[in-house]
């Protein structure tokens, strides 16, 4: 049972930055696309980034393209998110995910239903 584990979130002023991290029990580096998902309160939960197995492949929603960046790391099992230039509106908690359906071959999707594996999620609060 692949088990993830995020962390790096907390509390930042708009425009800090902070880096997420999703360390993974164990990550197949050849299987499991990852993405990261956010949910703020009262809203639904909304897809941020994806990265592929391999990082070949990459995606973001629009409101997060040029401000956050994918990576991973598969020899650390970590998958990192960067977010720059943070605005009050991405307070939510963030949750990694990791899947490996036909749809996650050598791509990724920002669809929370095509990822079987969740992480317990890392509170981002960005407030003066």
């Amino acid at each position: 049972q692949l088990q993830l584990v995020e962390s790096g979130g907390g509390l930042v002023q708009p425009g800090g930055s902070l880096r997420l991290s999703c360390a993974a029990s164990k990550f197949t580096s050849d299987y499991y696309a990852v993405a990261w998902f956010r949910q703020a309160p009262g809203k639904e939960r909304e897809g941020v980034s994806c990265i592929s197995s391999r990082s070949s492949s990459t995606d973001y929603a629009d409101s997060v393209k040029g401000r956050f960046t994918i990576s991973r790391d598969n020899v650390k099992n970590t998958v990192y998110l960067q977010i720059n230039s943070l605005k009050p509106e991405d307070t939510a908690v963030y949750y990694c995910a990791a899947g490996r359906g036909l749809r996650l071959i050598g791509q990724c999707v920002l669809s929370s239903g095509e990822y079987g594996f969740w992480g317990q999620g890392t509170q981002v609060t960005v407030s003066s």
